[in-house]
């Protein structure tokens, strides 16, 4: 169950899933310019896309969530601009993204008046 309100941060760019606390860690630093002990939920996915982690931080430490697949692969959502690192993400989208569910980066349409 994702927390209600949470960020999220989905990383683009595939990783070596082999990494642990420490590395993720240093990539949410690095590449997403954000505070790993934040609160929010960073998801990086491995080359292939057959697996995932989530890093977040629950106020005690570092917790890591991984997941493979049986079979297909997760649909990473493309990036707003060129030369994305990541993409902010809310809750159902993560959750979809769970059930290899396909996902679509938001657009920007006509704002309404």
């Amino acid at each position: 169950m994702i927390p209600h309100g949470v960020e999220i941060f989905v990383g683009l760019q595939p990783i070596d899933l082999r990494w642990g606390f420490e590395r993720l860690a240093g990539l949410v630093e690095e590449r997403l310019g954000r505070p790993t002990r934040s609160g929010a939920l960073f998801v990086f996915f491995g080359k292939r896309r057959t697996a995932l982690k989530v890093l977040f931080y629950d106020g005690t430490g570092l917790c890591l969530f991984y997941k493979r697949l049986d079979s297909g692969c997760f649909q990473v959502p493309a990036g707003l601009a060129e030369g994305a690192q990541s993409l902010a993400v809310e809750e159902h989208v993560l959750e979809e993204l769970l059930d290899g569910l396909r996902v679509e980066a938001p657009t920007r349409g006509p704002r309404p008046h």
